[in-house]
């Protein structure tokens, strides 16, 4: 092939990049899930989180592990994993009864930031006037999201459990848990 071929290959590899990266970053409710799910008999660690202070049955619990850095914590889950950083989910329906268990892997003992959703419309996101949310270390909450030194938990070798306080909106102004904890 010419130069000038392998040159127009080039530039038009170079024109399509942004629509690479576009195609790429679109989010997916099953990312980090394959990596967060807890299996029987799987060694390693994992941390157990129980909800505090549901508000109903109604919809489904997302529980998500995050590096413990305020510029990764909460971030574009896509962007975290294409730059090689932790990210894992896991999602499971509202039980109908009993105290809910969560697990999710964690992939080496260290400080991890969490945060729990109680997706009660089943959107796959945070809907500040009817989901709840909660993180490791039950910060109070504010209007802005709690930073990750406040919302992180260490993982131990094996199982590490928490409880994590959720918090739903009450009236216009008020954010908090449902009940003194």
């Amino acid at each position: 092939m010419s130069g000038w071929g392998r040159l127009s290959i080039f530039v038009a590899s170079l024109l399509a990049l942004p629509a690479l990266a576009e195609a790429h970053l679109r989010s997916n409710p099953e990312l980090g899930k394959a990596e967060g799910t807890c299996r029987r008999d799987e060694r390693g660690p994992a941390i157990i989180v129980t909800p505090v202070g549901l508000k109903d049955r109604a919809g489904s619990l997302k529980l998500e592990v995050y590096p413990a850095n305020d510029d990764d914590f909460l971030a574009d889950d896509n962007v975290l994993l294409e730059q090689g950083k932790v990210f894992r989910r896991v999602e499971v329906p509202m039980p109908a009864s009993g105290i809910p268990e969560l697990c999710i892997r964690v992939p080496d003992p260290g400080s991890y930031a969490l945060s729990l959703l109680h997706d009660r419309d089943g959107n796959h996101k945070f809907g500040l006037s009817i989901d709840g949310v909660g993180f490791a270390a039950n910060p109070r909450l504010g209007w802005s999201r709690p930073k990750a030194a406040k919302s992180s938990v260490s993982a131990g070798p094996g199982l590490t459990r928490i409880r994590i306080v959720l918090n739903y909106r009450r009236g216009l102004f008020s954010f908090g848990p449902l009940e003194r904890q």
